[in-house]
């Protein structure tokens, strides 16, 4: 996997192992981009972006402003809460990898970025579950930790289970057409043992069983959307 040269500190990074949401978000591209138009939703510092630009895609990156961002693509500032900033054109990929559990107004965001797809284009997106075994446990002992990272997730403002997000999708008048599940990254939880054997195999195992049963073992979903033939009626909120 290719790794991107933007180097800023932040709590949220590159995950590159082979079993990790932004790998498998990364496969949903064709490996040379031949110009077409790429808008990163949520960018953070661009390590999914700078990827896409130097595979040859025309990459448009959002996030707040003044947030640094690789010099390889048009970055746009904006408070994703007030929804997307003026753009011009149509995209054939958006991608939206750990952003919309983080807004007041997902569904908002999630029809505007439905509105910006060409014909036949494609939204790809990772989502947290909330229906994990770990997320389930750690709250039937009574526990809602607030973390850095992850599924307890300090800044997350939402906490879907799979049909939850398939019915959000649904409003906003995308329809899911593919679904992957990653792995829990247990590397960069204990980091002075990434990439040793204990920690690749727990990792596997980890995948193996979200592949199994997404719904209880899935880290996070990693999906595919287009714009469905005709868009819901529901009231916008």
């Amino acid at each position: 996997m290719e790794t991107p040269h933007t180097e800023v500190s932040s709590p949220y990074r590159l995950k590159p192992g082979p079993y990790s949401s932004h790998t498998m978000l990364l496969e949903e591209f064709p490996p040379r981009g031949d110009g077409r138009r790429v808008l990163d939703v949520g960018c953070a510092v661009g390590y999914l972006s700078e990827i896409l630009a130097q595979r040859g895609f025309a990459v448009t990156s959002v996030d707040w402003p003044n947030t640094p961002h690789p010099p390889t693509v048009e970055f746009a500032g904006t408070d994703l809460d007030d929804g997307l900033p003026p753009l011009q054109g149509r995209f054939d990929y958006i991608i939206c990898a750990d952003v919309l559990e983080h807004l007041r107004a997902p569904l908002e965001l999630l029809r505007e970025c439905r509105e910006r797809l060409a014909p036949d284009g494609l939204l790809v997106a990772s989502l947290p579950n909330s229906g994990h075994a770990w997320f389930r446990w750690t709250v039937l002992r009574g526990r809602f930790p607030q973390h850095e990272r992850g599924l307890f997730d300090s800044t997350h403002l939402h906490f879907y289970t799979w049909q939850g997000w398939v019915d959000l999708f649904a409003r906003a008048g995308l329809a899911i057409g593919a679904v992957r599940s990653s792995a829990v990254p247990i590397g960069l939880a204990f980091s002075a043992w990434d990439n040793s054997w204990p920690v690749r195999a727990l990792e596997w195992l980890s995948f193996i069983s979200a592949r199994a049963w997404k719904k209880l073992f899935a880290y996070q979903f990693i999906v595919r959307a287009r714009a469905a033939a005709a868009p819901p009626t529901y009231p916008r909120t």
